[in-house]
């Protein structure tokens, strides 16, 4: 009898996992449609294995505490889930999934496991293309270009803006949406929200740590794009926007992240959690 329902089970649990599989799958398609062809989100096939080995390493310390109020999130979710994929709102139907695997961890290990998987499950958040961050694109590249225009006439170089147009003695640019540093900022919060988790501090501090991304990657990128305009006017358009162009976003994003690190030192968070 014990045997009997012990594979009745199992194969419940695998039902429900197969018709998970069958409803999700349409929104993975998308995301993993959007990883592949949006620059903005091309670290979101990472975030899902980071979000996976975070729970591999706290599942094994749960206790199992069974709790149907967890149902009612998944039913909630679900429902919002189908809602939005009919209206072709897929950035909120793959919310809804998130919300519906919290669902699930709340049932299954109870609200205390659920709260020690709170990161890994807020984590896949990052992999979310959301509409408003390309749309901020535009705004944020208008505003870094005429702020490295001023800085560069500041220091003596012969320069003029007019809404995204650049003007050198010897060439006219464009600040294009790829130079508002938006790609830079949402790979530093992902790499922040890891940091900040992993590292010992309160929660003030390390709530700073995160939200200190924005100004480090906004100014980080501001400069870029100031010493970008300078290698133009000393050595041409080609040398700037070919070659420095290409390469110097590895160097302003890894300056970026140690001056994250330093941050982390000045707050006191440098040394890393025992309990991972």
């Amino acid at each position: 009898m014990e045997q009997t329902r012990y594979h009745t089970n199992w194969l419940l649990i695998g039902l429900i996992f197969l018709l998970a599989a069958m409803l999700l799958a349409p929104v993975g398609r998308w995301l993993a449609g959007e990883w592949w062809s949006n620059d903005y989100y091309s670290h979101g096939v990472l975030v899902p294995l980071v979000s996976g080995f975070f729970a591999w390493r706290i599942i094994p310390r749960l206790t199992r505490r069974p709790d149907n109020s967890g149902l009612w999130l998944v039913a909630l979710a679900t429902l919002a889930y189908v809602g939005a994929f009919y209206q072709r709102a897929f950035h909120v139907a793959a919310l809804a999934m998130i919300l519906m695997l919290a669902g699930a961890v709340w049932t299954y290990w109870g609200w205390s496991g659920l709260k020690k998987m709170a990161f890994s499950l807020a984590f896949l958040i990052f992999m979310i293309p959301f509409p408003f961050v390309e749309a901020s694109s535009l705004p944020l590249s208008l505003l870094t270009g005429q702020i490295a225009t001023r800085i560069m006439q500041f220091a003596g170089l012969d320069v003029t803006v007019q809404g995204a147009a650049v003007t050198l003695p010897n060439a006219n640019l464009v600040v294009g949406a790829q130079c508002s540093g938006v790609r830079s900022i949402i790979t530093l919060f992902a790499l922040a929200a890891v940091f900040a988790y992993i590292v010992q501090g309160n929660l003030l501090r390390k709530a700073l740590l995160f939200l200190s991304v924005i100004p480090i990657a906004v100014l980080g990128n501001i400069f870029r794009v100031s010493s970008l305009l300078w290698v133009a006017d000393q050595w041409g358009v080609e040398a700037g926007f070919t070659y420095y162009h290409d390469y110097s976003g590895f160097v302003f994003f890894a300056i970026s992240f140690a001056l994250l690190i330093l941050l982390a030192q000045l707050l006191g968070c440098s040394k890393i959690r025992n309990d991972l």
